[in-house]
């Protein structure tokens, strides 16, 4: 259901369901979560097999879901997105094809998202009587802001890769989103794993100023101590 390849700084997990659209039951959060907590390199790229990223909760499994049941099944898909977003590494969503409710809300938990051209997205759980519980609707409205958060969340409309791009619910489109990854992976870890940390604060400007300070001086420093300068 996920697998997990090692490429030196890059790590590859690939949601594996391609039948189900890669859709995710507990058994897969789990195995998400796991593959993202092993990841070696200091980039991980995420993206579905087949022609799917992911569609989001496996809906059989929600159906068979009581009151208690769906409370824990939404906690563990907000674990496994926290996971995404606090991943020691940078964290590359490769988006081809559908991405679908709770798929987006993994998706948004990447500090990256590119997107194919052949790449669509949408929050449906309003058509079916629910909405999207891994996270959804506290980092969607960081993506896009309120007025698009509201209009993709409430209408349940499918946006195609321009859109989604204009909209800022992806970063890039192009042919080729596991480049972009590689691209990243190429660079210092250091200065890479130290970017994305600091682009992840969200801790008021003032204290943001600071720990920026620190961490140059901390990148500097080792920077001098491998050209031999100290």
């Amino acid at each position: 259901m996920v697998r997990r390849s090692e490429y030196g700084a890059l790590t590859e997990i690939t949601l594996d369901r391609p039948d189900r659209r890669n859709a995710l039951t507990p058994a897969g959060l789990d195995a998400l979560g796991a593959a993202v907590e092993a990841a070696e390199g200091h980039v991980l790229y995420l993206h579905g097999a087949g022609q799917a990223f992911c569609a989001g909760a496996d809906l059989e499994t929600v159906d068979a879901l009581d009151r208690a049941g769906a409370v824990g099944f939404a906690r563990q898909g907000q674990r496994v997105a926290r996971d995404l977003a606090t991943a020691d590494a940078a964290v590359v969503a490769g988006i081809d094809g559908a991405a679908r409710g709770g798929g987006v809300e993994l998706a948004l938990a990447c500090d990256l998202r590119v997107a194919t051209p052949e790449a669509t997205l949408a929050e449906t759980g309003v058509s079916l009587g629910l909405f999207g519980a891994w996270g959804g609707t506290h980092r969607l409205p960081r993506a896009v802001g309120r007025a698009d958060a509201f209009d993709v969340a409430l209408t349940g409309r499918t946006l195609d890769a321009r859109e989604a791009r204009r909209a800022g619910l992806v970063s890039r489109v192009t042919e080729n989103p596991r480049a972009v990854a590689e691209t990243v992976a190429d660079h210092d870890a250091a200065a890479v794993l130290t970017v994305a940390e600091r682009l992840r604060d969200d801790a008021t400007p003032r204290a943001q100023e600071r720990r920026e300070a620190t961490t140059f001086g901390r990148l500097v420093e080792g920077c001098a101590e491998r050209d031999g300068t100290n």
